[in-house]
């Protein structure tokens, strides 16, 4: 990020924080995680800004108002639903980009993976396209993603080789990310992971970079079907591809399976959460926020990772999500958002 560049994001920050708004979550992302360093006065102030580039508030009231909200129904009536690549993984891993979650897998046949490599190049950039119209599109993500998983089946994929490509991925969680899941465990608020990759994937991700398990964490993605020998044998369920990534596709909810060949985990409460009115959500493209588009919601609470391209797409992040972002932020500033949501006075 250029000097004045970076200048400009400190006085959006400056201009946004001057009123009495989010002095405790200020102070925690300040002394937590180094976003900034800020200094308040009595009178809430902000005396002092070393470092803004890592949290914007676009409409600090609104947001003031939509935790009082959430605050007021309760733990019992909010859900969190997340994006799972570049959302709670981070971009860069390394030094360098890290891998999605269909990225990373390698099906031990160098001439599958490079058809779907070839698919990729192909079908990517028909996905940004300006000039392609929403339905035809959609019908050219169902068939990169219809032919992406054929050639999974028809090449020989096998748990085995999710396991090993999983454990030589260049994919990494952000800091935080298990802290979330077990503050929101430990109150019953459920997560529920959407994604466009690979259920099956996910959860091995989640296995070996976490270590563990939490009950909450319900994933929504394309789920594969493995047969006694482990090969895969076909997918399960609706196609999600990246333009119906929604909690339309709710029913396919299912809890992070312990071992494999737990296929069909219990779904009867995926009900509840359609009660659960009050959503966090987290995404890193404007796309994403279409994932609450199933879910009658009465409350929202967006928050963008933007995590590249900054300079030409903060303007727009900044008028679609409430709480942005960047640099490849940890996840400290959104256990402390979350648990202001869930306190029982005031912050």
């Amino acid at each position: 990020m250029n000097h004045s560049f970076q200048f400009q994001v400190q006085a959006i920050v400056h201009t946004s924080f001057r009123q009495r708004h989010f002095s405790s979550f200020l102070r925690y992302t300040a002394s937590r995680v180094s976003f900034s360093s800020f200094c308040c006065r009595r009178n809430l102030e902000m005396e002092e800004v070393k470092d803004a580039s890592d949290l914007l508030v676009g409409d600090p009231a609104l947001l003031e108002k939509k935790i009082e909200a959430i605050r007021s129904g309760g733990p019992q009536k909010l859900q969190v639903i997340a994006d799972f690549d570049a959302t709670l993984t981070k971009f860069s891993v390394n030094g360098t980009r890290g891998q999605s979650s269909h990225g990373l897998l390698q099906q031990g046949n160098p001439e599958y993976d490079a058809k779907r490599q070839q698919l990729y190049e192909y079908y990517h950039p028909l996905e940004f396209s300006p000039t392609i119209g929403l339905e035809e599109k959609t019908k050219l993500m169902e068939e990169w993603w219809g032919k992406t998983h054929a050639l999974l089946v028809e090449g020989g994929l096998t748990y085995e080789s999710i396991r090993q490509s999983v454990a030589n991925a260049n994919i990494a969680f952000r800091e935080g990310v298990s802290e979330l899941f077990e503050f929101l465990e430990e109150r019953d608020i459920p997560v529920l992971i959407f994604s466009a990759g690979l259920a099956d994937t996910i959860e091995e991700v989640l296995r070996q970079k976490l270590h563990r398990s939490f009950k909450n964490v319900r994933i929504v993605s394309n789920r594969m079907v493995f047969d006694d020998n482990g090969s895969l044998v076909s997918f399960k369920g609706k196609l999600i591809h990246s333009l119906n990534k929604n909690e339309h596709a709710l029913d396919m909810a299912a809890p992070v399976h312990e071992r494999f060949g737990d296929m069909d985990g219990p779904t009867d409460d995926n009900a509840s959460l359609k009660k659960r009115t009050n959503v966090l959500l987290l995404g890193d493209h404007l796309g994403d926020l279409g994932m609450s588009d199933g879910l009658n919601y009465e409350t929202r609470i967006s928050l963008g990772f933007l995590n590249h391209n900054i300079e030409n797409s903060l303007s727009c992040y900044r008028e679609a999500f409430d709480v942005i972002f960047v640099n490849d932020a940890p996840m400290w500033g959104v256990i402390k958002l979350v648990s202001q949501m869930c306190s029982s006075g005031g912050a």
